[in-house]
């Protein structure tokens, strides 16, 4: 399997505009996500080449559609260039090989402290999370190289049509976990696109 990715990809975060304005003027940093319903584990999470699904996303929280533990008052998109490095590739059949065996490995072990699994309920991905994690402790206890991040695909929303397999909100997200990978910062264009309420206040809708 190879692991290590040897591109960049561009990347999407969703966050307040007040944490993305310091953020690119170096007085701050992108704070990892470890919350134990993260599908994709620990990391900066970014939606990969799709600014629109980032803006959408980031709306939706500051409208309290969607739960975000650090809140959004005013939605912001904030581009980045991130290496891939050593990656877990969830759209390649070895890293989902993995997944599986992982899957397997921690079931033994919650079976074995006579435990219940972590389960997902929609948009709380305990199970996925609780695996991915299993992934990186076992991982450190092999010695093996550990993963600077973690990609892969979501279906999300509704068919885009009738016997569809494809979804309306369907996006590939990556989350970061060795944030010296991420090589730079920028504000995407048009502003007004995917910035519109860089100049502008937000009110919820």
């Amino acid at each position: 399997m190879a692991r290590y990715q040897p591109f960049e990809i561009i990347g999407y975060h969703s966050c307040d505009k007040d944490v993305g304005l310091n953020v690119l003027t170096g007085k701050t940093d992108l704070l990892s996500s470890n919350n134990d319903w993260d599908w994709l584990g620990d990391g900066v999470y970014f939606w990969e080449q799709d600014p629109k699904r980032a803006l959408h996303y980031a709306v939706e929280v500051a409208n309290g559609k969607q739960f975000n533990k650090t809140g959004i008052k005013t939605p912001f998109i904030l581009g980045a260039v991130v290496q891939l490095g050593n990656c877990l590739n969830l759209v390649e059949s070895e890293s989902l090989n993995l997944l599986k065996d992982a899957h397997y490995g921690l079931a033994k072990v919650y079976g074995d402290l006579n435990k219940e699994m972590p389960v997902n309920k929609g948009a709380n991905r305990k199970l996925d999370c609780a695996v991915i994690r299993f992934i990186h402790q076992t991982s450190r206890h092999s010695k093996l190289p550990e993963y600077d991040t973690i990609r892969s695909a979501f279906d999300e929303g509704e068919k885009v049509y009738e016997g569809a397999n494809f979804t309306t909100h369907h996006h590939i997200q990556v989350s970061v976990i060795n944030r010296s990978l991420i090589n730079g910062y920028f504000l995407p264009r048009p502003l007004e696109e995917f910035n519109p309420y860089l100049f502008n206040d937000y009110k919820q809708t």
